[in-house]
């Protein structure tokens, strides 16, 4: 049975603004806004993260070589951003729509009033009926430009989607979706259509970077996807060039690869702890803990913790990992980080005797946790 979506996230990969050049793409660009502009004709709400704002800078400045010093990247995307968005609002205007620029850190979502603030705003945009274009702040965020592993505009996309509810998140770049080997090297590589779950074996797959202009690989998008849909987003990775993806998808046309939403919609407070944005420090725990949280869905108790890493109160959030140091749940700690450290391995009944108080037998109680 077709789903179709309401309220949309778009992300545009640079490769697929740029057609693969060191310039944007005007009539690839103007593609995408017909799509969109339709989408809202119809009732949807669409919402962009994009991607292009150095690649923009260049453009602009006739700067085509090849320096990829943090600073220099920087003044690209301050310059890149206000041509990439005019480039937006004079398409969009030709329809009649209105676009609304939205600059973003890692530290604007990870503050809990910030991440509120964000969504209402965003929200409120979307009720107007205008188009707001989201990116990185690259100007201030050296994440983003350095290419990090949470600084993609990928990531943002899905943090984004679950910022606003969004029924689908399409990330759209310059190839089909997730090959089962790489099609640049292996003509016999294949699409795979669905992927229920993003295993390591999904994530070898999925291998490096697509090109060397954009921050965002495969590697990313399964990232991206792993977060979307643990906030209940389906998430399609698909060719920004196939004619009318973007429509096709809303209906519910299946393109490239989909990622199914892993839970029915979230309350906000739980997608704001899904983006881990506000992790202040790692509890690592062992392989009994890690069991009883995934598969039982319990809480953290004191017993099952191993190690502490970072600085945190009572009272912030923490990403909780696994005995490899894979990362498998957020939540909220009810401890600080040296009366775990204390109270690590200890029984529930022996943590007042250890610190003179206690706070609860859980360190993380099982409502103050997301899985990831």
């Amino acid at each position: 049975m077709k789903r179709q979506y309401r309220r949309i996230v778009a992300k545009f990969g640079t490769n697929l603004l740029t057609g693969g050049t060191d310039r944007l793409d005007g009539a690839g660009m103007a593609s995408l806004v017909r799509q969109i502009v339709r989408l809202l004709d119809d009732g949807h709400e669409v919402l962009i993260v994009t991607s292009g704002a150095i690649a923009a800078g260049r453009e602009r400045l006739n700067e085509h070589g090849h320096r990829r010093d943090i600073p220099f990247r920087q003044v690209l995307a301050s310059v890149g951003q206000a041509h990439l968005m005019h480039t937006y609002d004079r398409l969009f205007a030709a329809h009649g729509r209105v676009v609304a620029q939205t600059l973003l850190t890692r530290r604007d979502l990870a503050d809990r009033t910030g991440y509120l603030n964000a969504r209402n705003t965003l929200l409120a945009l979307l009720a107007m009926g205008a188009v707001p274009i989201v990116n990185e702040n690259d100007a201030v965020a050296l994440d983003e430009i350095a290419g990090a592993k949470i600084g993609d505009n990928d990531n943002l996309s899905a943090l984004v989607a679950n910022l606003i509810d969004a029924g689908l998140l399409a990330l759209l770049t310059d190839i089909a979706g997730l090959y089962d080997a790489d099609p640049r090297a292996n003509p016999g590589a294949r699409i795979i259509p669905r992927v229920d779950r993003i295993t390591k074996e999904v994530e070898q797959i999925a291998g490096g970077s697509d090109s060397g202009r954009g921050t965002g690989g495969m590697a990313t998008k399964l990232q991206a996807a792993r977060l979307a849909t643990g906030g209940g987003s389906d998430v399609y990775i698909a060719d920004g060039h196939e004619p009318d993806v973007l429509t096709r998808l809303a209906s519910g046309e299946h393109i490239g690869t989909l990622f199914p939403a892993r839970t029915d919609r979230m309350e906000s407070r739980k997608r704001w702890m899904l983006s881990g944005l506000g992790a202040r420090g790692c509890i690592v725990v062992d392989a009994g803990a890690a069991r009883a949280l995934v598969e039982r869905k319990t809480s953290l108790l004191a017993a099952g913790v191993r190690e502490v890493q970072g600085t945190f109160k009572r009272g912030d959030g923490v990403s909780i990992a696994g005995p490899e140091g894979r990362p498998i749940a957020f939540g909220i700690s009810n401890y600080d980080a040296p009366d775990l450290d204390t109270i690590r391995g200890l029984r529930s009944d022996r943590i007042a005797g250890a610190l003179g108080y206690e706070y609860g037998s859980e360190v993380v109680h099982r409502n103050n946790l997301v899985l990831l």
